[in-house]
C-alpha cells in the first residue's frame, strides 16, 4: 500500500512522536509498503515561539498538493495538528479522500503551560482538527477515556514498542556511566520544559543523585534553581541506552504525556519507573510488577521512587520485551482508512487529466 504520512514533528526534534513515527516507518517499510512523508524539513520554516527547537513549515498548502498528486496515496495520515497537518487536512477535505490522525500530545495542557489560553480553547481547535478523521489514534485507554469526555469520537487505540537491543540491562564488566556519584542514581530522561514537570522530580528529597538527561528551554532555569541535580545535556542511540542502563530508578513526573516512551525504554534497560497517575503510566505501571505509582498528580512521587528501589530488574525487563514496534505498526496499518478500489483509480486519474487540461487552458 502507498501510504502518505504529513507531520509537523520530525528529525531532527528528539522526542517520542519523532521516535514513534521513524520507528513505524521503517517497520511498513520492511513489511512491503511505500510511505511517503512531507515533514518541515522540505519547507522554509519558522521556530515555534516559545520553542525554537520546533520548526513550522510556511507555505505547505501548494507543495502538499503537489506531493499528493505526484505520489497518488492509497492511504493517507496526518499526526500532527501543524501546518503540514492543516494543509493536508485541507486537501483531504477539498478532495474528498478519507484519513486517518493520531493524538500524540495533550496539545490544549501543554498551550495553557506556555500562554495565558484556557483549556477549553485548546479542546475546541482539537476537536475541530480531527472532527472528519475516518479514525482518531490514541495510545492508551485512559488517553481514549479523557477524550471521549471531552467530545472526541472514531478512537482507535495505537499502542507503541521500545526497542530492546539499544535500550537493555548494563552487562557484567560495562562502565558505570554514572560512576563517582552517591548511588542510587534517580534518572529522567526527555525534554527539559515546563509540560515535563520536571521540577516535580528535581525538588524531591532522595537520597543518592538525581539526574537529568536531555535539554530545552527550562535546563538551565532548573540547573540553577537545584545545583544537586545533575544536568546532562541530550544523549543518543546507544549512548543513551547505556544511560539508561547504568540508572536505579526512572522518575517520570510527565502529567501531558499521551503514552511516554521513556517509560518503556527504561524498563527493557531493566529500571523501574516512578510516576505520577496520569495518562501513559496508569495504562502501563498497574500490575507490571516493573514501577510504582503516586496515588495522585501531585504528591506521592518520593514514595514511589523508593518503592522502585525494591522490585526486581529481571521482571522489569521482562515486562518490556512484550512490546514491539512490529506490532506498534501493524495496529496502525489496521487502523487506517485506505481510499476504496475502483474509485481510487478513477480519481487519481480525473485528477491527471483535469491538470492537464489546465495547462492546456494556461498555453
Amino acid at each position: 500500500m502507498r501510504i502518505l504520512l504529513a507531520t509537523d514533528a520530525w528529525e531532527p526534534q528528539v522526542n517520542g512522536v519523532v521516535r514513534t513515527l521513524t520507528r513505524v516507518i521503517d517497520e511498513l517499510r520492511a513489511m512491503g509498503h511505500e510511505v511517503d512523508v512531507v515533514s518541515p524539513d522540505q519547507f522554509p520554516t519558522f521556530p515555534l515561539p516559545t520553542y525554537p527547537e520546533i520548526k513550522l513549515a510556511i507555505g505547505a498548502y501548494e507543495p502538499v498538493q503537489d506531493r499528493f498528486k505526484s505520489f497518488e496515496p492509497e492511504a493517507i495520515h496526518i499526526a500532527t495538528e501543524g501546518p503540514i497537518g492543516l494543509a493536508a487536512r485541507r486537501i483531504c477535505l477539498e478532495w474528498k479522500l478519507p484519513f486517518t490522525t493520531s493524538y500524540h500530545t495533550k496539545f490544549p495542557e501543554y498551550v495553557s503551560a506556555r500562554l495565558p489560553l484556557p483549556l477549553a480553547a485548546g479542546y475546541t481547535y482539537m476537536r475541530w482538527f480531527h472532527k472528519p478523521s475516518g479514525r482518531l489514534m490514541v495510545a492508551t485507554p485512559t488517553m481514549r477515556d479523557e477524550l471521549t469526555k471531552h467530545g472526541f469520537r472514531n478512537l482507535s487505540p495505537w499502542s507503541r514498542g521500545v526497542d530492546t537491543d539499544i535500550f537493555k540491562p548494563r552487562a557484567e564488566g560495562e562502565p558505570d556511566l554514572f560512576e563517582g556519584l552517591a548511588r542510587p542514581i534517580f534518572l529522567n530522561v526527555g525534554r527539559v520544559a515546563v509540560e515535563k514537570n520536571i521540577e516535580a522530580f528535581a525538588c524531591l528529597d532522595l537520597p543518592g543523585t538525581k539526574v537529568v538527561i536531555g535539554d530545552g528551554p527550562q535546563r538551565e532555569e532548573l540547573a540553577e534553581k537545584y545545583p544537586e541535580v545533575q544536568f546532562l545535556g541530550a544523549k543518543f542511540g546507544d549512548e543513551l541506552g547505556r544511560y539508561f542502563g547504568c540508572a536505579d530508578v526512572f522518575c517520570f513526573p510527565s502529567l501531558t504525556d499521551t503514552f511516554g516512551l521513556v517509560i518503556l525504554e527504561a524498563m527493557a534497560a531493566g529500571v523501574p519507573v516512578a510516576a505520577f497517575s496520569a495518562p501513559g503510566p496508569i495504562d502501563i505501571i498497574p500490575g507490571s510488577n516493573a514501577g510504582a505509582l503516586a496515588p495522585g498528580q501531585t504528591d506521592g512521587l518520593k514514595e514511589a521512587c523508593l518503592a522502585c528501589l525494591d522490585l526486581d530488574r529481571t521482571v522489569v525487563r521482562k515486562f518490556a520485551e512484550g512490546f514491539s514496534w512490529r506490532a506498534c505498526a501493524e495496529e496502525f496499518y489496521r487502523n487506517l482508512q485506505p481510499y476504496p478500489e475502483p474509485e481510487k483509480t478513477r480519481f487519481w486519474r480525473r485528477l491527471r487529466r483535469l491538470a492537464r487540461l489546465r495547462k492546456k487552458t494556461a498555453a
